[in-house]
């Protein structure tokens, strides 16, 4: 970790910039995690719907607090309680603020507690904000037939669509996280004259051309910026800019004229800009099939599987085929995880995390331990997913089947066909320990009660024929108890990491659970019958092969046969 910046008290130079070690970056989180697909939050001119937006809201929050409820965001915006509670989930699932009240509260309080009001406001904000596209595949012929096109929206919805991701099997032909970065500091650049004057307070008895920042609203810029690699979990974003840094803590810090730490950031915000392009530009004028420098990633191949960590506390898997892939806690020194254009395998991530994404996927298994944030599984074919988390989004995934622990419900969003959610079905030794550390409640299962939002996503810089915008996501329908089964996840390491997680923490619906103890009756039954069975050697021969051709297929059919790459010399 390099050692905080020392911020500069030349008078001379009125808007110094950082040093080039320690530089700015935008927040990932509010543009991964934070970005609804609600037309009402979409606005076509953001300035000047938030402006009138903040005075209403301001009117109706705590005096003293400045904090918002959902009633009074439902009445302020027009929307329904429901999507208002949505807002104030997400927010908290992206907040930069460890300490704020709405990310400590339990879910029966999240209403009443609600956001401080410029957090709001940033994150209605940032709703605008168009994702950056991958770039077109090289053969698109090849692609063409791939993925069958059987939704009436294909064409036009789904220009992300695994078809592009999943075969193309190279990372240059989808956006690199520094052209992501690049592409979110462009936004910023363009924005933050507008963000700066929500944030600002005018001089009293001098008008509104006189704004200024106090260091309470620089601070919530930290929702969507930071500096140094660490972000918030490093020094506060007061301390490093030269305005602030040097205040006395017993003291209010000076109000600062909003104009001169406007021209601060944007000196910042240039400097990195010009960074990140001189890095991407290192990288295409660099031989063929290069790593990306902003984070090596694994090959796709059928031997190759390995994670590879980036230097924004990110760790990426990417690639891997036809094996199996084990990380524990004590293999992960990141927070969040990435798992990318993975295909006919069976991932496990055993470990405690903050955020994850699961991205391009197809045929395969994955397991996450537990995630305190959010979850978001996208653009993924006949995955099945198993997920021990607060918040889980899936957006544009086809044939998949998720098993879910989840404190909030599963939200769906953009087009999705053939999905199903089942309940939590499996267990490792620390699951517990992890899902107490990261603040997942077993108590509370919600994954019975999906959330469909619109079909179209508005953050993807597509235009879309009128009257599209308003069709509602596909939404995921209920296992049939009769399909349900124990996912059983092996102990490679006994003795190294025992926890003290004997069984699913997670109770099971009593359907499930009757459908459970019947299989297993059964299966105790036929074990019996067997046993019993007056058969000469020759005929329980026969038996024996009849059996194991049957269970042959059922594994090549249930997709269970990958569950074998554990046994492939691991």
């Amino acid at each position: 970790m390099s050692d905080p910046m020392e911020p500069s008290t030349s008078k001379s130079d009125p808007n110094p910039i950082i040093s080039p070690i320690t530089l700015l970056h935008p927040r990932r989180e509010p543009f991964e995690h934070g970005l609804l697909p609600i037309q009402k939050l979409i606005f076509t001119d953001p300035l000047q719907a938030l402006i009138p937006l903040k005075q209403k809201l301001a009117s109706s929050s705590s005096s003293s607090t400045h904090r918002v409820n959902s009633d009074a965001l439902a009445d302020a915006l027009q929307i329904s309680s429901e999507h208002a509670r949505l807002i104030l989930d997400t927010l908290a699932s992206v907040l930069h603020s460890e300490p704020d009240p709405l990310v400590n509260a339990h879910p029966d309080d999240v209403d009443s507690v609600g956001s401080d009001l410029s957090d709001l406001i940033l994150f209605l904000y940032i709703q605008s904000y168009k994702r950056l596209l991958p770039r077109s595949h090289k053969d698109s012929a090849a692609v063409a037939d791939v993925w069958p096109s059987t939704s009436a929206f294909d064409g036009y919805l789904s220009a992300l669509s695994p078809l592009q991701l999943v075969r193309s099997n190279t990372r240059r032909f989808m956006p690199s996280q520094a052209d992501e970065e690049a592409h979110q500091l462009s936004y910023l650049q363009k924005h933050l004259a507008n963000i700066m004057s929500l944030l600002s307070e005018p001089v009293e008895g001098e008008g509104e051309e006189s704004l200024v920042l106090t260091m309470e609203g620089f601070e919530h810029l930290g929702f969507l910026i930071q500096f140094g690699d660490k972000g918030s979990e490093g020094i506060p974003l007061s301390q490093a800019a030269p305005f602030f840094a040097n205040s006395d803590p017993d003291m209010p810090a000076v109000p600062v004229p909003a104009s001169q730490v406007l021209d601060w950031l944007l000196e910042n915000i240039a400097s990195s800009l010009e960074h990140i392009t001189d890095k991407i530009s290192a990288k295409e004028n660099g031989p063929q099939g290069g790593s990306d420098q902003d984070v090596a990633m694994a090959d796709a191949s059928s031997s190759s599987a390995r994670a590879s960590p980036s230097a924004r506390n990110c760790c990426f898997i990417e690639g891997v085929s036809k094996s199996s892939y084990v990380k524990q806690a004590s293999d992960l020194k990141h927070s969040s995880m990435k798992v990318i254009n993975c295909h006919d395998s069976v991932i496990y991530i055993l470990a405690p995390l903050r955020y994850a994404t699961i991205y391009g996927c197809s045929d395969a298994t994955i397991v996450l331990g537990a995630v305190g944030k959010a979850v978001r599984v996208e653009h993924c074919e006949r995955v099945h997913v198993i997920i021990a988390a607060k918040r889980v989004c899936i957006a544009n995934c086809r044939e998949c089947l998720f098993f879910l622990g989840v404190n909030q419900r599963p939200l769906v969003v953009g087009d999705n066909h053939k999905l199903q959610v089942a309940p939590y079905n499996t267990f490792y030794s620390q699951l517990e320990e992890h899902m107490a550390e990261v603040g997942i409640q077993a108590t509370m299962n919600r994954w019975d009660e999906p959330l469909a939002l619109g079909a179209v996503d508005p953050h993807d810089s597509l235009s879309h024929p009128a009257g599209v915008s308003d069709a509602q996501a596909e939404s995921a329908a209920q296992l049939d108890p009769d399909q349900f089964t124990n996912f059983l996840i092996p102990n490679w390491f006994e003795g190294e990491s025992a926890g003290s997680t004997k069984d699913n923490p997670f109770p099971l619906p009593d359907a499930y659970l009757k459908s459970q103890l019947r299989n297993q009756k059964n299966l105790s039954e036929i074990k019996q019958i067997l046993r019993e069975a007056p058969l000469e050697e020759n005929r329980k021969r026969e038996l024996s092969c009849a059996l194991h051709v049957y269970f042959k297929d059922w594994l090549y059919a249930s997709g269970n046969i990958r569950q074998l790459y554990c046994l492939q010399g691991d």
